[in-house]
């Protein structure tokens, strides 16, 4: 008897991502479940997809459409599910990126049409295989999945959430710089690469069919699938070392922010000077830049008030986020030291980090913003 699967490069390339897809799906799942963790389960449900996903193809490509029995089980069995897809997508993005994100019932509403088809693929099979006993839906001989309709369906439903999940991150991430000092550690910059990459690869696939519709032809797809693993691989890959990361100061803390229409109006109702004076005398008088974790609730903390109300005086007064705002007071900080020769006891990053910085690259960055020089050549620049 046969071995079920014809390798080749196309399958044997299609089946490591497919196994390993599988293989973190169900770590992730365990740890989702034995610590009631959500982002872990939204990403679990996401890898399964993605490798099912690929699965027709490699399946494919490893010779199951050409015998009966294989074939009717890629007939039968709904492997790839594109319109779930985008919204497991988007919403662990959201459970990723803010602490205060739970699934509602209204949120059932985004599975709605891949329930649909599953009730569709659930129709065809009964009919084909127990009320006609022979192909009626599947007459034509072609896999539903691969229909046209389906996957151009399905790709526009998946780059309507690449485009919600990706302007929830831009969300994010001018929440994080409106709020945390240490902004830059908690950036997630891999997310809107993949946002990103993934959006592209939709489009370029969206635009070979439109200038040439026989590249719909099963053969001709391999480049895109394995495009598509390579982009799964890196949220497996990243989701997962994120994943076992649990002491992330972020999860705690970022919240998905409000409208701010009314952003004009609190402008108006504070006093901006007054509160500049304030900020200034508590941040020099208890250095709280020192504090590496320093957020803008525990300034407001220190001052007896809002947090709209600090982020209001520091962005209208100083034309500034509040860790740009921090920040400089490092750097002031840092070149205190500097003059002071104390460079010359000890290592740049170790003053950085008397200074509040929590890492090099977040230091470098820093102080190239702020001073349009290098920590060197400030040095340099000294002598």
């Amino acid at each position: 008897m046969d071995f079920p699967f014809s390798f080749n490069l196309k399958s044997a390339i299609l089946l490591i991502f497919f196994f390993n897809g599988i293989i973190f799906s169900l770590i992730l799942l365990r740890k989702g479940i034995v610590n009631q963790n959500s982002k872990s389960k939204w990403l679990s449900f996401l890898l399964f997809l993605g490798a099912f996903y690929i699965a027709p193809y490699m399946l494919g490509y490893a010779g199951w459409y050409a015998r009966q029995i294989t074939r009717e089980i890629l007939f039968f069995i709904p492997f790839m599910q594109v319109l779930f897809i985008g919204p497991v997508l988007y919403f662990y993005i959201k459970s990723l990126l803010f602490s205060d994100f739970r699934f509602t019932k209204k949120d059932w509403w985004h599975f709605f049409p891949g329930i649909l088809y599953l009730i569709y693929s659930l129709v065809v099979f009964i009919t084909d295989k127990f009320i006609v006993d022979e192909f009626y839906f599947y007459a034509d001989g072609r896999d539903k999945d691969l229909k046209t309709w389906y996957q151009l369906l399905g790709l526009l439903s998946i780059s309507i959430y690449l485009i919600l999940s990706l302007q929830n991150y831009l969300r994010y991430k001018k929440n994080i710089f409106e709020t945390l000092s240490f902004a830059d550690t908690v950036l997630f910059q891999w997310i809107q690469n993949f946002l990103i990459s993934f959006l592209l690869l939709i489009f370029l696939r969206v635009l070979f069919f439109a200038i040439n519709p026989q590249w719909e032809e099963f053969g001709s797809q391999f480049w895109y699938y394995f495009c598509f693993s390579l982009v799964f691989f890196y949220i497996a890959i990243n989701g997962y070392a994120l994943d076992i990361k649990t002491s992330f100061f972020v999860f705690e803390n970022v919240q998905e922010p409000e409208d701010n229409n009314n952003e004009k109006t609190i402008q108006s109702t504070i006093d901006v000077d007054f509160w500049k004076s304030k900020i200034e005398a508590i941040i020099n008088e208890k250095k709280l830049y020192k504090n590496p974790k320093l957020t803008l609730i525990d300034v407001a903390n220190q001052l007896k008030t809002t947090t709209k109300v600090i982020s209001t005086a520091i962005n209208s007064g100083y034309n500034k986020n509040f860790n740009d705002f921090i920040n400089e007071y490092r750097v002031e900080a840092f070149k205190e030291k500097i003059n002071q020769d104390q460079h010359q006891k000890n290592t740049l990053l170790g003053l950085a980090l008397d200074c509040g910085f929590n890492s090099k690259a977040t230091f470098n960055r820093a102080f190239k913003k702020t001073t349009s020089l290098t920590p060197n050549q400030y040095i340099n620049s000294k002598k």
